[in-house]
């Protein structure tokens, strides 16, 4: 199914991945985890065949399907959802030939006609073409999208009903090797339920790269783990990995601090010889010999998952209230996502917009942003409201553009402050010279992030901030937000870091009811 020789991948001018060798069969289920920016994406794109190695193989066989971070539909956006996933399996071309060789025969009904159409007939069939549109709108209602969506162009949808789109697409052309990155980025919990269960009776091999630990625990049987540039293969679900790994660093912390302290006691038993006697001396020389041969064995203690530790500035003052929504409408050509949202938000308040998918979030934020235009309605930033906005799709982060320049947009800030900011989110060194475009997801939300910091806002706009960061970077975002003491509008479907962040109202989409929040509504913010 797939097999991996001695690769080496390179980022820029950094190795992400050194002599890397493993093997996936059919039936495998593989978690690729690691820290954000260990090159985990990296690596898919090189399986994937999208990226070429730095050294070494990758063989497949059979046919590949490959969901990437942020995929997007490869497709006329005139072209319905249901014709783009059955495109995955060729079926849409198949079904538009029979329908051609079926005028052909009304026109000119010749035997050889007929023997045309039913030789394409019987491999429609055979192709499961009969029963392909219910088994596509079977794998798209899984995933969260409404059943009348499916027939609407793929202009018309929504960036995370596209996303579901392109998610079915691969689902249901029925891939041998299935190369999954973030596929549970904007899913909500029963669509995330359905996805496990369809990963794990998935006859072909997985390998899916997600920081949703729920997933990987009852999806999968191996786990492979990337960090500092190495490979280390795991056999059993994510749980059985992560006791695995705390047994091998106990046993390694202990065997490095047993290493260190015979070193240190050779090393003062040779020192204290060598200024004795000369036979002393000699039996110094053989035993510094010795410390050398242990310094060369030497492992080296684990290190700490380090904590990421993120401070907002106090906001600039601004007037009592932020920001004032009138009767804001908004369409996309087909029925109408929303119509007559009214709200207003107040100076601190944290207001919380939840809905299905589909029902708007996004396209409500875009406009507040001024990124999108509203069919009706209109919006009114208040007095000193100084306006900072996290895209859920990183549309601000442009290829070709350093990351440290990606900062200096935003802040008149001297190299050293700016690099700062960049460090307090895990963006140190190097990177900050590196073009942004090829920042793995996770590093590209950090340093959104960190532009958000940067920009000195009163009122942050923020659509999904959390996806593709890892535990301890989601944390310590998670309690930043919560100390800061600004407005803030918020989408989210993490449940820990809305019921961080405290909100006190919530907008209800499409129909734009506004309530006060209440804890029992974190059961469905997974769900909305």
């Amino acid at each position: 199914m797939l097999q991996v020789r001695n690769l080496a991948i390179d980022v820029v001018a950094r190795r992400v991945l050194s002599d890397a060798s493993f093997t996936v069969a059919a039936g495998d289920k593989v978690g690729l985890v690691g820290r954000n920016g260990a090159g985990k994406t990296s690596l898919l794109k090189v399986l994937a065949g999208e990226d070429d190695p730095a050294a070494g193989l990758v063989l497949r066989r059979g046919t590949l399907g490959y969901v990437p971070q942020n995929p997007r539909p490869r497709a006329e956006a005139t072209q319905t959802a249901l014709s783009h996933i059955l495109s995955g399996r060729g079926l849409d071309r198949a079904a538009a030939r029979l329908t051609e060789l079926h005028g052909l025969i009304d026109r000119d009904p010749s035997m050889a006609n007929l023997q045309k159409f039913s030789d394409a007939e019987e491999r429609y069939r055979l192709d499961g073409g009969y029963s392909a549109e219910s088994d596509a709108r079977r794998i798209v209602t899984g995933l969260g999208l409404k059943a009348d969506r499916v027939d609407l162009g793929l202009g018309v949808l929504s960036g995370g009903e596209r996303r579901r789109v392109e998610l079915a697409r691969v689902l249901f052309a029925d891939a041998d090797l299935l190369l999954l990155d973030e596929p549970t980025n904007h899913l909500d919990r029963d669509a995330k339920s359905w996805l496990m269960d369809f990963l794990r009776g998935n006859r072909g091999a997985v390998i899916v790269v997600s920081h949703d630990l729920v997933l990987l625990d009852e999806a999968i049987t191996r786990v492979l783990h990337l960090d500092a540039g190495r490979l280390r293969e795991y056999r059993g679900t994510y749980s059985q990995y992560l006791a695995a790994r705390r047994a091998e660093e106990v046993r390694t912390t202990a065997l490095a601090q047993r290493q260190q302290a015979e070193i240190k006691r050779l090393s003062v038993l040779a020192e204290v010889m060598r200024r004795q006697t000369e036979k002393r001396a000699r039996t110094a020389k053989a035993i510094f010999k010795r410390v050398d041969r242990l310094k060369a064995q030497q492992v080296s203690a684990p290190k700490r998952e380090r904590k990421v530790k993120v401070r907002f500035p106090d906001p600039p003052h601004s007037g009592r209230v932020s920001i004032t929504v009138k009767g804001l409408t908004k369409g996309y050509g087909g029925p109408l996502v929303f119509r007559d949202v009214n709200f207003e938000v107040e100076r601190g308040q944290r207001l919380l917009v939840m809905g299905l998918n589909g029902a708007g979030k996004t396209s409500l934020l875009r406009i507040l942003a001024g990124e999108s235009s509203a069919n009706e309605g209109t919006f009114r930033l208040g007095h000193g409201a100084l306006l900072g906005y996290y895209a859920q799709e990183h549309e601000g982060i442009r290829a070709g553009v350093t990351v440290l320049a990606h900062m200096r947009e935003l802040s008149d800030a001297d190299e050293v402050t700016l690099r700062a900011l960049l460090g307090m989110f895990g963006l140190s060194g190097d990177i900050a010279r590196q073009d942004a475009g090829t920042l793995s997801g996770g590093e590209k939300t950090k340093l959104a992030l960190a532009q958000l910091v940067a920009g000195r806002h009163n009122l942050l706009l923020l659509d999904e901030p959390t996806n593709n960061l890892d535990p301890p970077s989601r944390v310590g975002v998670a309690q930043a937000l919560a100390a800061w003491p600004g407005t803030m509008i918020i989408v989210s479907h993490d449940t820990e870091f809305v019921e961080a962040l405290k909100p006190g109202r919530v907008l209800f989409m499409p129909e734009g009811r506004v309530d006060y929040w209440d804890e029992e509504l974190l059961d469905v913010v997974s769900m909305a």
